[in-house]
This record gives C-alpha cells, sequence and structure tokens, in this order.
C-alpha cells in the first residue's frame, strides 16, 4: 500500500485479518469505520463504484463481512466479483469463493500480488508454498482459496498459516491501490 494514500492508516489493525470470517480484536467499529472511509474516499475524490468498493474492502478488512458483503454483491464488474471472491473465501464459503474467481478471470491485481507474494516467500525461503501459489510466477487465486482452506482445517503449519495471513493483507494493499489509482 502506498504509505501516502488516504487509505493507508484505514488498513491499520492489529495484525493480519484472519483467513476466515474473524472477529479480532482491535478493529475498527462500523461507525467509526464508515465516518473515516467516507473522509478519506472524499480526500482522494472517489465516487460511485470504485467508492463502494474501497468501502466493502476495507469493511471486510476490519471483519465486517455482512456489511461488506452487502456493498459488494451489487457491483457486477469485475473488481466487485474479486472483492466478492475474497469475503467469501473469508466467510468461509471456499467453493463459492472459487465460483466468484472464475467470474473475476485474470484480475489486474494478480500481476502486483504475483511479484510482492514472490518477494515475501523468496524472503523466509518457502519455495513449497511457492510453488504451489505461484506457478510459473503467476497469482493462482484458486490454489491460495485451497491453501486457506487447508488452513481453516489444521492441515498446513501454523507458520505457513501466517504467512497466508500476511498474502491476504498484501491482496487487500493492493486492491485497494488499484481501486484508488484507477483513472476518474
Amino acid at each position: 500500500m502506498k504509505p501516502d494514500s488516504p487509505f493507508h492508516q484505514l488498513l491499520a489493525a492489529p495484525g493480519p485479518a484472519d483467513l476466515g470470517p474473524g472477529p479480532r480484536s482491535g478493529v475498527q467499529a462500523l461507525s467509526g469505520l464508515n465516518l473515516r472511509t467516507a473522509q478519506a474516499l472524499e480526500q482522494a475524490m472517489i465516487s460511485g463504484p470504485r467508492a463502494e468498493l474501497i468501502r466493502a474492502a476495507l469493511l471486510l478488512w476490519h471483519d465486517q463481512l455482512d456489511a461488506a458483503h452487502t456493498l459488494a454483491q451489487e457491483i457486477e464488474n469485475r473488481d466487485g466479483s474479486y472483492l466478492h471472491a475474497i469475503m467469501h473465501r473469508r466467510e468461509p464459503d471456499y467453493d463459492n469463493a472459487k465460483y466468484w474467481f472464475r467470474r473475476v478471470g485474470a484480475h489486474p491485481c494478480f500481476e502486483e500480488l504475483a511479484a510482492r507474494t514472490a518477494a515475501l516467500l523468496q524472503a523466509g525461503h518457502h519455495s513449497r508454498l511457492a510453488a504451489r501459489l505461484l506457478p510459473g510466477a503467476v497469482w493462482a487465486p484458486f490454489a491460495f482459496v485451497d491453501a486457506c482452506e487447508a488452513a481453516a482445517d489444521g492441515a498446513i503449519p501454523e507458520a505457513d498459516a501466517g504467512l497466508l495471513r500476511q498474502i491476504q493483507q498484501v491482496e487487500f494493499e493492493v486492491l485497494i491501490d488499484h481501486l484508488a489509482g484507477k483513472s476518474r
């Protein structure tokens, strides 16, 4: 996330979000989050569907799944489908998440997400996880859904689950940067 982004502070939370629905302690309450998001959107001069998607992403990051779902399901474009897929992955409804990722196709965020994930995994020498999530150096959203499901089932080491939470944080940062950076 760009440090000068008006949304940077809105992603501040006590650590990465759970891979599931949460809630984790220290996330922002709905009323305060809505107010701060409205101010950030006004500062960034973003309105319309992009504003609603940013709002939904921030709500989801702060474990406000119902409110995020209400917004995301109303926006029928690739970005809305992407956010909808993430929401269902966290719900957790893995099959529905995959349905929405099929609707997304190759999202413009995937290239940056792959690069940042590769750097994160390479720094920690996690070649096995990199091979799974980045086959051919390309982001594999279905593999990430499967990895999140394995983490929820306790089928992977906690260290890998922690990495998945960090990758999910990168995913949110990249998506919000994408949404905030589109031409008006």
